[in-house]
């Protein structure tokens, strides 16, 4: 067992460098020159949701109270502050904390350019407690989903992926598009930030698949080593094979609908494989890994553009990536899951029937459901309360300058990072000149 606690330190960092830097740089690149340091603004939603975990997250999310088949959320109360919890739990509570940080960051890349700091910081507390947190109790602590229905999800396709694609395309409904869209693109401004942090994302990846194997009893005289290689092999090639198979299929859609196989086509097929296999790579073999990402590189390449049919200003594809591909790989294991895998069940291709399908795909309609409803319910309180919207000389202005006091490069305003200055330190210099 040491040597599975030692594997779930680096599980953890891996997650933890999803959010920061791997997401940062992917969403940062992704947004224009005036908004990408408050897309790298990840590192707000990382401190929030995190204090928030160890405080009643993860008490609402694991622990015994209100007990009883098939329940929605856990007693917030009966762990509040970790009390009680083992400090040998601890690692895998922080790997848990992790999960929770980058769902909530996930949402920030469909409503960029134009939402309050402000009203992004009262809305991430509100919306994991609310949506976050009880759907990662029906996952992984033995309710509605994973519990009661069965449905099987390995590492989050609807705890996270679909629950934070709904949340976005909820928010960018609420919310309302950016000024000039769509006849303004907003094109990416730095494509090789937007490589990296994808490169970073398939690496950290393996922490949040392999990551989830969690043993029934740690510490069990029972424990089968044999089987937890047998898994960690399992999700780590599922994974692999299933963002490769994405990343081409997204490349081959791209040049058959506008002639043009991209580097940014490249990075969202990676990240659409990586979403899909999340929840199937414990439960599928090499060949459905395989079957399962190329479907979701296909679907969501060719769902992104429905952003522009439907005028819903989705501004880095959280819906089109995430909500699609968390579909697509939850609804899919119905077919392909294997008796040999995490959950032991065949799948329909596999003989199995139609039975895994049916559970899959009530589990992913809870999902969109619960997260539709606490989303809209807390997005309408925030809209009619602090407001989501800078204003539009801002917007057009920039984000970064409007909301952070600095932008990004040192090429006109003189605030950018290069100049090692912050606004805090500028005020003070101008006040002491002004004296």
């Amino acid at each position: 067992m040491d040597g599975y606690y030692a594997w779930m330190l680096v599980a953890t960092l891996l997650v933890l460098m999803m959010t920061t830097p791997a997401l940062a740089l992917f969403y940062g690149g992704m947004s224009r020159s005036k908004s990408v340091l408050n897309m790298m603004m990840s590192y707000i939603t990382m401190g929030i949701v995190g204090i928030v975990y160890v405080l009643w997250g993860w008490s609402e999310s694991f622990s015994d109270g209100f007990s009883g088949d098939g329940k929605l959320f856990a007693d917030p109360f009966e762990l509040f502050g970790l009390r009680d919890v083992a400090t040998s739990d601890y690692i895998y509570v922080m790997f848990q904390l992790t999960f929770a940080v980058i769902t909530a960051a996930l949402i920030s890349g469909a409503i960029a350019d134009r939402v309050k700091l402000s009203s992004w910081v009262v809305f991430l507390p509100l919306w994991v407690t609310l949506s976050y947190f009880p759907l990662a109790h029906m996952v992984f602590g033995g309710g509605l989903i994973g519990g009661k229905i069965g449905a099987q999800d390995y590492a989050g396709g609807t705890a996270v992926h679909i629950n934070a694609g709904v949340a976005g395309l909820v928010l960018a409904l609420i919310i309302g598009r950016r000024v000039g869209w769509p006849r303004d693109p907003s094109r990416p401004h730095n494509l090789t930030l937007t490589m990296l942090g994808a490169g970073l994302l398939w690496v950290g990846w393996y922490g949040f698949n392999v990551g989830s194997i969690v043993p029934a009893a740690l510490g069990d005289a029972d424990f089968d080593t044999a089987q937890f290689y047998a898994e960690t092999g399992r999700t780590f090639a599922n994974t692999t094979v299933a963002t490769m198979a994405a990343m081409l299929a997204w490349l081959l859609i791209e040049r058959f609908l506008h002639g043009k196989a991209t580097t940014l086509g490249a990075a969202s097929g990676i990240v659409a494989g990586l979403v899909a296999i999340t929840p199937a790579c414990g439960a599928v073999d090499i060949v459905g890994a395989i079957a399962i990402g190329a479907v979701a590189g296909a679907v969501c390449a060719w769902a992104v553009g429905l952003k522009y049919r439907f005028r819903l200003d989705d501004s880095l594809d959280v819906v089109g990536v995430h909500l699609v591909g968390g579909i697509v790989g939850t609804l899919l294991i119905g077919l392909f899951s294997t008796s040999a895998g995490a959950g032991g069940v065949d799948g329909l291709l596999y003989g199995g029937g139609f039975s895994s399908l049916g559970d899959q795909t009530l589990g992913v309609l809870v999902a969109i459901a619960w997260s539709g409803f606490f989303t809209a319910i807390i997005g309408l309180a925030v809209k009619y309360t602090l407001g989501w919207r800078i204003s539009e000389e801002d917007e057009v202005n920039g984000i970064d300058l409007a909301q952070h006091g600095e932008t990004a490069y040192d090429l006109h305003t003189g605030l950018g990072g290069s100049s090692g200055t912050s606004v805090l330190a500028q005020s003070t210099v101008t006040e002491g000149v002004n004296a």
